[in-house]
């Protein structure tokens, strides 16, 4: 039987192994460090329910966005679709912002601690619009000429939620993926197979998070209570910090080690600085700077010949002076042949990532114009009184990945792979440009529907919506060809962007890896705002009258589809040429050359 001293000992002692892991926990860790207690499945509750509770309420709110924007604040459709644009664009870009701020100066675990609370409170201003009837504008009546818009305030205010919402998006997007694949050892088997999990979950629970945000909370917002139906993401979100600070004394804190955005600063700087002088002739790799931090956390890439201007940044000459270490004494004078291969690898996938903008207009308007498309069709099921929200149809896109992604991972891939000897059945661009194709055919199919249902509404209609016009008789149940089809575009073409620049990225860009996926995004919405706003006052003037009306039974949104559907075929064979052009990232830890060898002093001088 241990004493009282002993206990105490043994107390002090556990007291000081816990505080000891914390410190290691929050020093600077590399994926070899051996200090660093990684405890991945004891982590994974709190991240894994910070993320889903995160989901729930962001996407409870974004999801019925459009509705709220027309229906409570009165808003034009042409101004409440640019301005969910221009929303969605913006939350996506500032993840460039949030990644770069994340790797430089806070560091993940503060950014998605910093960021989940700025969601909360953008989520919780927005409650407070539909909860107050001073903030937002008196209800319509049947008249289009009662209506009145919101005042300059009640905008502010409400544009004052965006903002932290725009904040919040902005560090927990780029940053909570990483931060969960922080807390495995990726050098083991179990933590290889951790990351992999956490992988599969991320996604498992943003699915569940969509479906749950698209069928129950939005329709308690548009049949029950606009104020509770946003009451609940707010307090969603809640939960959502509450989990994740629940776990702090568990995570493994990855300390800031500046942004790999320098170092590619630092190689086009260079590069331009030397651009007069020549590569050397024969042997091209001599001369040229080749060290390799002796920690360094990216794989050691080969020589390629795409975009050899770059490799001026390498060129050494007599000025240039080397550190005792073997770095470089001034890296804004002289860049290593892995930094430069490394930016290398960023170029390549530039014009693989323009073509994913013009993919994404696809997607985008599945977002936004199809709920207007359901919101003048019968949306009845059955002979039941029950009507489907227009803004619940999203969630056969997301149906269509879930059912597809298992079948396509257990049936297609073996399949392809006994037919083209490649591990994935196809290459990661091939997987992309089947998505480019079938987005095309989605929009086919979405301007043959909207006609009919167009044809139907002129003809046949079942009623009268206030302020939008007849209800045609067509079952919104029609609309899912075009959502399954998009969903089937992005289970190929998402999940392949993902895939690419994940891979194709060196390990320390990984964050901006992360960005720059939802960085397309976030171009597509901008474009599409672009393309609304330039048809809708073009065609505004013309003699086939406007395209995109309040009213789309006096528009031609089926021709908008089809101008979407030709964009995207010259989108294809557009990728196609990049697709030809590409090359895949080798690593190479034996080449010709050993990349951490320094040149002989005599071969400087030939520089």
């Amino acid at each position: 039987m241990n004493t009282r001293g002993e206990r105490e000992t043994e107390k002090t002692t556990t007291m000081t192994t816990e505080k000891e892991i914390a410190e290691n926990n929050e020093k600077h860790v590399t994926d070899d460090d051996p200090k660093i207690n990684y405890r991945g499945w004891k982590a994974m509750p709190f991240i894994i329910g910070n993320e889903t509770f995160e989901k729930l309420g962001a996407i409870g709110t974004l999801a019925n966005l459009l509705v709220y924007l027309t229906t409570v604040f009165n808003l034009k459709n042409i101004t409440a679709t640019n301005i969910v644009n221009v929303f969605s664009g913006s939350t996506n870009f500032a993840t460039l912002l949030g990644a770069f701020f994340s790797d430089t100066y806070f560091g993940r675990y503060n950014t998605l601690g910093f960021c989940t609370v700025t969601s909360f409170l953008g989520l919780l201003v927005i409650q407070l619009t539909a909860a107050f009837k001073n903030l937002h504008p008196p209800h319509c009546g049947k008249e289009s000429n009662t209506c009145k818009g919101p005042t300059l305030g009640q905008m502010a205010f409400l544009v004052a939620g965006f903002g932290l919402l725009l904040v919040g998006a902005a560090g927990v997007r780029p940053c909570n993926l990483a931060f969960g694949a922080d807390q495995f050892n990726p050098n083991t088997d179990s933590g290889k197979k951790g990351i992999n999990s956490f992988f599969n979950w991320y996604f498992f629970t943003f699915t569940f998070a969509q479906m749950v945000s698209l069928t129950f909370i939005v329709y308690v917002q548009s049949n029950v209570s606009w104020a509770v139906g946003l009451g609940i993401p707010a307090a969603l979100m809640l939960i959502s910090c509450v989990m994740f600070f629940m776990g702090t004394k568990i995570y493994v804190k990855v300390k800031p080690s500046g942004s790999p955005m320098t170092s590619i600063v630092q190689v086009i700087v260079v590069a331009t600085k030397k651009r007069r002088l020549k590569l050397p002739a024969q042997h091209s790799m001599i001369s040229l700077f080749n060290y390799v931090p002796p920690k360094c956390v990216n794989s050691r890439l080969p020589h390629t010949y795409q975009f050899r201007i770059l490799d001026k940044a390498a060129i050494m000459t007599p000025q240039d002076k080397i550190n005792p270490d073997g770095s470089a004494a001034d890296p804004w004078n002289l860049c290593s042949m892995q930094q430069v291969e490394e930016v290398k690898c960023l170029l390549r996938v530039l014009p693989v990532w323009f073509s994913a903008i013009f993919y994404n207009l696809s997607i985008v308007q599945q977002h936004t114009i199809l709920v207007f498309q359901a919101l003048q069709s019968d949306r009845r099921v059955g002979h039941s009184n029950f009507k489907i929200p227009g803004a619940s149809y999203f969630v056969f896109l997301m149906l269509t990945m879930t059912l597809w992604l298992p079948i396509y991972d257990r049936i297609a891939v073996p399949f392809l792979r006994r037919l083209t000897g490649i591990d994935n059945g196809i290459t990661i661009l091939q997987r992309m440009g089947t998505g480019i194709f079938l987005s095309t055919l989605s929009m086919l199919v979405s301007g043959v529907v909207e006609e009919h249902r167009r044809n139907l509404a002129l003809t046949k209609p079942i009623g009268v919506q206030p302020r939008k016009g007849a209800i045609s008789s067509m079952s919104a149940l029609w609309l899912i060809p075009q959502l399954a089809l998009a969903g089937l575009a992005e289970t190929f073409s998402a999940v392949g962007q993902v895939e690419l620049y994940y891979k194709q990225f060196p390990e320390n860009m990984r964050s901006i890896a992360g960005s720059l996926f939802f960085c397309g995004m976030a171009g597509s919405s901008y474009l599409s705002t672009f393309l609304i706003s330039l048809v809708h006052q073009i065609t505004a003037k013309s003699a086939t009258g406007n395209w995109l009306p309040e009213d789309l039974n006096k528009g031609r949104l089926d021709l908008f589809y089809y101008m979407i559907a030709a964009l995207e075929v010259m989108n294809l064979g557009y990728f196609l040429l990049c697709s030809r052009w590409y090359r895949y990232k080798e690593t190479d830890s034996s080449s010709n050359l050993e990349l951490n060898e320094l040149p002989k002093q005599s071969e400087i001088g030939n520089a």
